[in-house]
């Protein structure tokens, strides 16, 4: 069953099919939709999970990088939830 995966990416809102046959997490797949060459950061992110203990070391890197890329607001849609598909200036979270 695929899902619906909405990002920010240099403040406009993008909404995109995801399907793990396809993809690995839902970062990889907003990259290859902007394309964005991953091979650096994935290199750089098994040298991590290679290297240091828990996860949150891995996470906190996999955001911050994809931050420093533009892309923002990451996250799967749920049935219930509306998601306007609209250019959005900045994001603010109140």
């Amino acid at each position: 069953m695929a899902r619906q995966v909405t990002y920010l990416f240099k403040g406009k809102r993008n909404m995109i099919q995801f399907s793990y046959n396809i993809f690995h997490d839902m970062y990889e797949a907003v990259a290859a939709e902007e394309g964005v060459d991953l091979k650096s950061f994935l290199a750089m992110e098994k040298q991590l999970e290679l290297s240091c203990r828990g996860q949150g070391i891995v996470k906190n890197f996999r955001q911050t990088e994809f931050m420093r890329m533009g892309f923002t607001d990451i996250k799967f849609v749920r049935d219930e939830e509306p998601i306007a598909v609209a250019s959005v200036k900045g994001n603010a979270k109140r």
